[in-house]
Parts: structure tokens; C-alpha cells; sequence
């Protein structure tokens, strides 16, 4: 029998500690392992290599996935600096048109100094992405929905273009979460995600986490988070099982909150243009009813000229001006100079970044709270009041 997602969330994995029986994997804090003999031990021989705590988490995201390997990493970004150490110098990765500020980083900053490319391609005109693919680049990363812009790709489609030129597929699903959507499902090679947001869903923590099924490309990732070792430590481990197992009534309430706040963001005078993929004539939207079973709590949305955003932001009282997102209290952030401050303002100007434009992860508050809070703030920064 298959088990729904919101059972899935709290008995997949390895449910209970093998030794005692306990409901909840205790945390390993050990960084070694006795050995018997030379060579002879119970599975465990160092902790950067394989820890009890971690290996159930790595299991947990695997099978909520529908992978076989899952992989935990130091933050979301030790998981893709790791997965980009697939590739070799002179390689090409094609990347979404809207991405976060730290993915662009790491390639333009840290990845062009060993020779590997990248691309920018607009994922949501397959045309265009099919004519990008056609140069035979090792690999396409796709977010969708893309930050901070909410886009939605096709990932299906292009995981289809993508695997008939031999490209290797790799989607960051932050936004949606194994709850909402899995891309190895719609033919992604990998899976990755910052699992800091919603996945631990507290902001009590910084973790990544990335699932494959292809059994080669496991022992490939396998021999790279040992070597590199930016591994997520037993306590971490032990917090983001304990944040997944309440994902799918916390993504509930995101969502209703969030559709609540989309379609009065959208009725506001202050507000110039709402991104949410949850509206019918959003770019994407029935895309996005076919490849996931709902549309996030993301919000961005951008501001009426005569409003000010320095004085709206320092105006709101309980939604919190912050980085990150996906946590249970609801954040906004200013993407031009916070989450996307590293991409060049060109690029910025160019896929529609904004300075007027704001990014609301919205929590699980009362939605009559957090509108009352947006309404107040609007006031407080109407330009001559």
C-alpha cells in the first residue's frame, strides 16, 4: 500500500531507533567509532563519513523524494557547491533565468576560477531552453518556482529536451518541498534543497539535502560529500527530522495564508504587480496545477511608485524584515540588496529585480494579522503623508 505524503512525513525514513525502539532517532554525538579489530565495526567508522542521526535524515528526504540516495550537507549551498563538483573545467551549466542570489555567486565567483561555465536561459520558454541544450552543456539547474520572481518551469518538458542531448537535470525545489512536488518523479536527475526554509520550517537551523535515484550518480555524490566534507552534524540532523514531520500541516496553513494575502496584496493601491503562481492568469499556473499539488507560500510583489519600501519595511510590526525564508514566523526581504545583491544590476533590471519589488515568505500567523500589519505599513509609507 502507498502511503500518503502526510503519513510519509513521519514514518519514512528509519522511524525508530533499531537499539531501544524510541519514536524519535536519538542524536549520535560522536565523531568515532569503536572497532573491534582492524577493519571490524557495526557500520560506523567515523562520523564526516556516515553518523546514525544523519544517515536517517538522508533516508527520510530519499524516500519522501521517491529516490534511493539522499545526502545532507552544512546548508543548501554546501549541497550544490558539492553537486557542481560533478563537473569539470571547461564544462557548461545552463541556469534559470531567476535563481537565488547565492547560485549565481557561487558559479560567477567561486566556480569560474576552476574553468567550469554557465549559461543563463529563460527554463519557462522551452523553445528557447531547447535551442540552449542543443550546445550539449553538461547540465540544465532549474528552480521552479524561481526566486524571487515566482516563474514556474515545465520541469517534465525540459527534463525530456534535457535528457535527449545527454544533459544531466538538476532541480532546487526550496520553494515546494517534497510535500508540494518531486521532480525525480517529472524526470530530474537531482534533486537539491536548501532545507534551512521549509523543510526545518523553525529558522532554528542551516542545512542542505539532495536526493538522485541513478545509482552510479549516488556513489559519485557519496565519494564527494565524504571528501569534501561539509556534512550536516547530528544535532541539525536530529532538528530537521523533527521540522519534516510537521511540513505537511505547516504547508497547509502557509497556503491558506498565502492566497489569502495574494488576492488583497492584488486589490491594494500600493501594490504595482503581484507574483504568485496561485492566480489563473499567473505565468505558469496550469503548469504548475500539473506538476505540483499546490502553489507555495511565496509571495513577491512590487510597489506603487509613490510608496516608499525603506519606510514600508522599517513600518511592519509582526512580519519580520529578515533574511531566509519558509520559517513558521512570516519574513520579507528586499531582494535587490539582500538575497539577490550579488547579481549584477543589469541582470537585475534585466528579469525585472526591481528596487521597488519585495519578497514575503508567508507564515502560519492568522492571515487577518498579517494583512492588518501590510495595511498599516502601506500607510506609513505613502510618499507626502
Amino acid at each position: 500500500m502507498t502511503r500518503k505524503i502526510e503519513t510519509q512525513l513521519i514514518h519514512a525514513g528509519i522511524p525508530e531507533d533499531e537499539a531501544t525502539g524510541a519514536v524519535n532517532i536519538p542524536i549520535y554525538q560522536t565523531s568515532t567509532y569503536h572497532q573491534t579489530a582492524l577493519g571490524v565495526h557495526k557500520g560506523w567508522e567515523y562520523s564526516r563519513t556516515g553518523n546514525p542521526t544523519r544517515a536517517a535524515l538522508e533516508q527520510l528526504i530519499a524516500d519522501l523524494e521517491h529516490g534511493t540516495h539522499g545526502f545532507a550537507f552544512a546548508s543548501g549551498l554546501a549541497a550544490l557547491t558539492t553537486i557542481l563538483h560533478l563537473f569539470s573545467s571547461g564544462d557548461e551549466i545552463l541556469i534559470s533565468e531567476n535563481v537565488y542570489g547565492g547560485t549565481y555567486r557561487l558559479l560567477a565567483n567561486v566556480f569560474d576560477q576552476t574553468g567550469l561555465k554557465f549559461s543563463i536561459v529563460d527554463t519557462t520558454d522551452l523553445s528557447k531552453t531547447e535551442e540552449a541544450l542543443s550546445r550539449h552543456p553538461s547540465a540544465i539547474l532549474i528552480e521552479s518556482p524561481a526566486n524571487p520572481l515566482l516563474t514556474i518551469t515545465d520541469v517534465e518538458a525540459v527534463a525530456q529536451a534535457a535528457h535527449r542531448e545527454g544533459v544531466l537535470v538538476i532541480v532546487d525545489s526550496t520553494f515546494m518541498t517534497p510535500y508540494l512536488m518531486r521532480p525525480l518523479d517529472l524526470g530530474a536527475d537531482i534533486v537539491v534543497h536548501s532545507a534551512t526554509k521549509y523543510l526545518g520550517g523553525h529558522s532554528d537551523l542551516i542545512a542542505g539535502l539532495a536526493v538522485v535515484k541513478d545509482e552510479e550518480l549516488a556513489q559519485k555524490l557519496a565519494f564527494l560529500q565524504n571528501a569534501a566534507g561539509a556534512v550536516l552534524a547530528p544535532f541539525d540532523s536530529y532538528l530537521l527530522i523533527r521540522g519534516i514531520r510537521t511540513l505537511g500541516v505547516r504547508m497547509d496553513r502557509h497556503q491558506e495564508n498565502t492566497a489569502a494575502i495574494a488576492s488583497f496584496l492584488k486589490e491594494s493601491p500600493a501594490v504595482k504587480s503581484v507574483y504568485y503562481p496561485g492566480f489563473e492568469d499567473a505565468q505558469g499556473h496550469e503548469i504548475q496545477k500539473k506538476q505540483a499539488s499546490g502553489f507555495g507560500a511565496m509571495i513577491s510583489f512590487e510597489l506603487a511608485e509613490e510608496y516608499d519600501f525603506r519606510v514600508f519595511l522599517s513600518s511592519l510590526k509582526l512580519i519580520y524584515l529578515a533574511e531566509s525564508l519558509g520559517g513558521v514566523e512570516s519574513l520579507i526581504c528586499h531582494p535587490s540588496s539582500m538575497t539577490h545583491a550579488s547579481i549584477p544590476e543589469e541582470i537585475r533590471n534585466k528579469v525585472g529585480i526591481s528596487e521597488q519589488l519585495l519578497r514575503l515568505s508567508v507564515g502560519i500567523e492568522h492571515a487577518e494579522d498579517l494583512i492588518e500589519d501590510l495595511n498599516q505599513a502601506f500607510e506609513q509609507s505613502r510618499k507626502g503623508e
